[in-house]
């Protein structure tokens, strides 16, 4: 939970998980303050609500919003990384730094090692957290995938609206484009902040951004804004948010941002010790499942 803390702790609060109980904004959120570790916290130790639904989140690539009026640009992927061999120095010790859910949820993407964030475009950790899930994605070998579901449990917050924004940008094809960009125009331009930046504490409600200003933002990436809407408001997009909701719960997520690896193992910068530590944990999670172990 958020305390009031004096200014120099302000980065050490954007770094704190995003929790379903949080009841007051981060003072003075430096959104763009750079960290590699945080304080730990005592996550769930297990998933106890089983879901049979699979995520329904995208694969989405780390990129920056496209260059303006260029729709020729192509970039070359860049070669997945080889896969690390597994080796067990006893340093990673499930119960401690990683959790495993029981039971493991369905994946997404058959026949790939599924490394799942979940996470919210609004939450100030997250954004902390961003850059490192996009090296996170590029290092990931070529039998895993980067995979992203968005959380919707802080209405307080407007999460809501951000999840829905997302789904819909899944349902058109435009999350690998937009997904970097909508944290820049939440935490850095404040074009979809809830937040008042540089403040700490949330706008009045009447000015939080809506499901049309988000229509406006997706605009830029080529989707038009009547479409979004639509779409925004489908059946599709509202099953999508369900789903979202519910494997969300059986994962056990008591916070934001929080990893999967395979449906089967949880964990985040707060039990893994850091930024750094969480990679690692990761590289190492998909290492154990590669080799079955």
């Amino acid at each position: 939970m958020f305390k009031h803390l004096p200014i120099l702790c302000v980065a050490v609060l954007a770094l704190a998980a995003c929790s379903p109980d949080n009841t007051g904004a981060p003072d003075a959120v430096t959104p763009t303050a750079a960290a590699t570790s945080i304080a730990p916290a005592a996550p769930a130790t297990a998933a106890t609500t089983p879901a049979s639904a699979a995520s329904s989140a995208p694969t989405v690539a780390s990129s920056a919003a496209p260059a303006a009026n260029d729709s020729t640009a192509t970039a070359e992927p860049a070669p997945a990384p080889p896969a690390a061999p597994f080796v067990d120095t006893g340093k990673w010790v499930e119960g401690k730094q990683y959790f495993l859910i029981d039971p493991a949820q369905p994946t997404s993407h058959p026949g790939k090692i599924e490394v799942t964030e979940v996470f919210s475009y609004v939450c100030p950790a997250c954004n902390q957290f961003h850059a490192t899930v996009d090296r996170i994605a590029r290092s990931l070998p070529a039998d895993a995938v980067m995979n992203y579901v968005a959380a919707s449990f802080r209405p307080d917050e407007n999460w809501p609206m951000y999840q829905r924004a997302f789904y819909a940008a899944k349902a058109l094809g435009v999350l690998e484009k937009s997904h970097d960009a909508m944290f820049d125009a939440t935490w850095k331009s404040g074009e979809m902040a809830t937040y008042a930046l540089g403040e700490g504490k949330l706008k009045p409600k009447a000015a939080w951004p809506t499901i049309e200003d988000a229509a406006k933002f997706y605009a830029k990436f080529g989707v038009d804004p009547k479409e979004f809407i639509a779409v925004a408001n489908s059946f599709t997009v509202n099953t999508q948010m369900k789903r979202a909701d519910d494997l969300i719960k059986a994962y056990g997520v008591d916070g934001t941002p929080t990893m999967i690896v395979n449906g089967k193992y949880r964990y985040g910068p707060s039990t893994a010790g850091g930024y750094e530590q969480t990679l690692e944990l990761t590289q190492w999670l998909v290492a154990k499942e590669a080799a079955g172990k």
